[in-house]
């Protein structure tokens, strides 16, 4: 059995497909898996980290705004698409797949519809509320679409019944206990808040985190660990410096935070960004949050993405735009010394969560293997 991944760009898409590429493994060791990506995005790094066959195509996304530039840059596009398509059909010749799977990202747009020509089986997974333009564009020519919200569904037209499968998840983050995790990081039973922006950090976020701290860090009530992201941090301790203000041992400022196991186990409420693959795990953990959507995303999908848990009542949301420390802190003061809203909020979490993610997706990957031959 043979199974080609294509997706890349953001660990969102590639993470999943990565995880789905493990779970396989571990049930067929004989089992191939290759992969095509671009050969400079993350991609290009995590996919041969993991042993897999790794191949590349250049492609890039198209601009919609209309300028002299852009239009130069769409053309070059164009070229590129093109050529991609013509190397792509040349790979899967060579390689012979028994199935190919688009996780997202540009990358995998040529590689599904050339697969989808040659009567490859193909399948689509979806790992937002809506979609993005690669799975919009092909949803209704491959085997199988996977969405990992039921949302995503009416922003498609599709020929046939999706699957929800869920997102895959890092299932370590499930195996401490909230108790354990306290241990680990040395805290008593006190509220504890984490937060984050992502690895190269949020700067609207870190700001009005950094009011929030400013407001907590005398008090004693609770404990708090933000990851600040690779640019934020210095700036934020200068800004702590300036302020006087001297962290104690119960408030911490990391530039990442690579114990997320740990600290997200120990949390009670989580502030973050509402990427696909960061909601499920908070859902999957029982966490009550605090979203702050990125604006900076294609067609806003990390608001729509932060409206599931908001509807199943796991979530509060501020929008970028009305993001400020005190806004923050309103939100944060009402459900932090709120023990029973916090706990409705962990449980409707957990009723969010789609645990068996990786096989749900293996399941509907086996059906078209078997269908096959």
């Amino acid at each position: 059995m043979h199974i080609l991944f294509a997706g890349g760009g953001t660990a969102g898409h590639i993470n999943p497909a990565l995880a789905v590429a493990d779970y396989i493994k571990q049930k067929h060791k004989d089992a191939k898996i290759s992969y095509i990506g671009t050969p400079d995005k993350l991609e290009a790094t995590l996919v041969p980290k993991k042993g897999y066959d790794f191949y590349t195509i250049e492609v890039s996304g198209f601009k919609r705004a209309f300028s002299f530039s852009n239009v130069k840059y769409n053309l070059n596009a164009v070229a590129k698409a093109m050529s991609a398509s013509k190397k792509v059909r040349s790979l899967l010749k060579e390689l012979k797949p028994d199935i190919v799977v688009g996780t997202g990202g540009y990358v995998s747009g040529p590689v599904l519809k050339e697969a989808a020509k040659m009567k490859i089986k193909t399948a689509i997974h979806e790992q937002n509320a809506y979609p993005g333009v690669t799975t919009k564009m092909l949803s209704g020519s491959v085997d199988a679409v996977m969405l990992a919200m039921p949302e995503a569904e009416k922003h498609l037209k599709l020929k046939k019944e999706p699957v929800i499968t869920g997102n895959p998840v890092r299932t370590e983050l499930t195996e401490i206990s909230r108790e354990e995790a306290r241990k680990k990081l040395g805290f008593d039973d006190r509220p504890m808040i984490l937060s984050f922006g992502g690895s190269l950090g949020a700067r609207h976020l870190n700001e009005a985190v950094e009011k929030l701290i400013e407001n907590y860090y005398q008090s004693g009530k609770i404990y708090h660990i933000h990851g600040t992201g690779k640019v934020g941090f210095a700036a934020m301790n200068e800004h702590l410096e300036e302020k006087g203000i001297e962290l104690p041992a119960e408030i911490q400022v990391r530039e990442y935070i690579d114990d997320m196991d740990v600290c997200m186990a120990a949390a009670d409420l989580v502030i973050c960004r509402a990427g696909a693959i960061t909601l499920s795990e908070l859902a999957l953990c029982g966490k009550p949050s605090v979203l702050i959507p990125s604006p900076f995303v294609t067609e806003n999908h990390q608001f729509h993405n932060a409206m599931t848990l908001k509807k199943a009542g796991a979530a509060e949301i501020i929008e970028e735009k009305d993001l400020t420390g005190e806004s923050l802190l309103e939100t944060v003061e009402m459900l932090i010394e709120n023990k029973p809203k916090l706990e409705k909020m962990s449980q409707a979490a957990k009723k969010a969560a789609i645990p068996d993610a990786n096989k749900r997706i293996y399941d509907v990957l086996m059906k078209l293997y078997t269908r096959t031959y």
